[in-house]
């Protein structure tokens, strides 16, 4: 129990990380292609080309480490823990995101919202105090094809909803990565092969593509929603997707349960979990559009050696119309830190 809880801890700091350092690399890549008018789409949505631009970018690389060794310990964890807890856990990263936003992506919290991202902690930690340890056991392989059959269906539909929603989709791109990394959890908790080990055995069970397929569509969509801004909102959505879907289909088909006499505890945790991550969301709706704006680059005023920083994103020691930085701002954190 003690190492399951140690990895998810680790995930929980690696997606944390990962989110804030994909979103520097989202803006990165917007300032420097700018001029470019492949870089969205009609409907104002990124395009393959951008974000293939934006992945290139060294401090997305940076965030793509932090996601890898995330997902290992995270991998870990729902092995050795109910799903319920181990994804409870990981879902700390929203406050990761969260404070280390403020320093690194200039985003301003408001009491409402650590209220909410409260919310959100405090109901994800009651959920996962509600259950119990799973019982391991095979599960029957018709799980896996049905698991493989919604993970496709969910790909082809967010992909296709995404694109066609805009700068609107951030929440929608944010949730849809986090019912797909859900699928990852689910599929590493029921796949063959692993104990004892056996490759060819791995690779034949569905649960082994649901894993690959879900786990690079949810990085596509997680990446598109930090293009399109509302970096808070979209994890908070991702949040709730990967911990609420896997919990659900745990004590359904997994045989993860609630503690005896606690089912509305833990009927309690998951409402304010999703309550909570609505209103993170909603709070986030200035944030979005301003995002939006920097990270397609179709506001007005930037040039290739500065662009101004949004009111809410220096000290108060500087009138708004002097707030500007130099275009390498967000390459140098160091820098960034003390520059506040």
């Amino acid at each position: 129990m003690v190492v399951g809880v140690t990895l998810a801890l680790i995930a929980a700091v690696g997606y944390g990380l990962s989110s804030v350092m994909q979103a520097l690399g989202a803006r990165k890549a917007a300032r420097e292609n700018s001029a470019d008018h492949r870089m969205s789409t009609a409907t104002g949505a990124p395009s393959l080309r951008s974000t293939a631009a934006t992945a290139m970018t060294g401090v997305f690389i940076v965030g793509a480490i932090f996601d890898v060794l995330g997902f290992i310990a995270g991998a870990g964890a729902a092995r050795m823990l109910p799903l319920f807890l181990s994804q409870t856990i990981v879902a700390g990263n929203l406050v990761i995101t969260a404070v280390l936003g403020i320093r690194l992506l200039g985003i301003r919290l408001h009491t409402r919202d650590w209220v909410a991202i409260g919310t959100v902690l405090a109901a994800l930690l009651i959920l996962g105090a509600a259950s119990q340890p799973h019982t391991a056991g095979a599960t029957p392989r018709s799980l896996h094809w049905a698991l493989l059959f919604a993970t496709l269906v969910l790909v082809g539909l967010s992909i296709y909803g995404v694109r066609r929603m805009g700068p609107a989709g951030s929440v929608t791109a944010g949730a849809a990565a986090g019912l797909l990394f859900g699928a990852v959890a689910i599929g590493v908790r029921v796949l063959d092969g692993i104990d004892p080990f056996s490759l060819p055995t791995m690779l034949a069970d569905p649960a082994a593509w649901v894993i690959a397929i879900a786990g690079a569509s949810g990085f596509y969509l997680h990446t598109v929603a930090l293009q399109l801004g509302a970096v808070n909102g979209s994890t908070a959505a991702l949040v709730v997707g990967e911990t609420a879907a896997p919990g659900i289909v745990g004590v359904m088909w997994l045989g993860d349960s609630t503690v005896p006499g606690l089912e509305w505890l833990a009927l309690a945790g998951f409402t304010f979990a999703v309550l909570g991550a609505v209103a993170v969301a909603l709070f986030g709706s200035a944030e979005a559009e301003r995002s939006a704006d920097e990270n397609l680059a179709i506001k007005t005023g930037l040039d290739d050696k500065s662009f101004t920083v949004p009111a809410d994103c220096s000290s108060l020691e500087h009138r708004p119309e002097s707030r500007t930085a130099p275009a390498w701002w967000v390459d140098n954190l160091s820098e960034r830190l003390h520059w506040r």
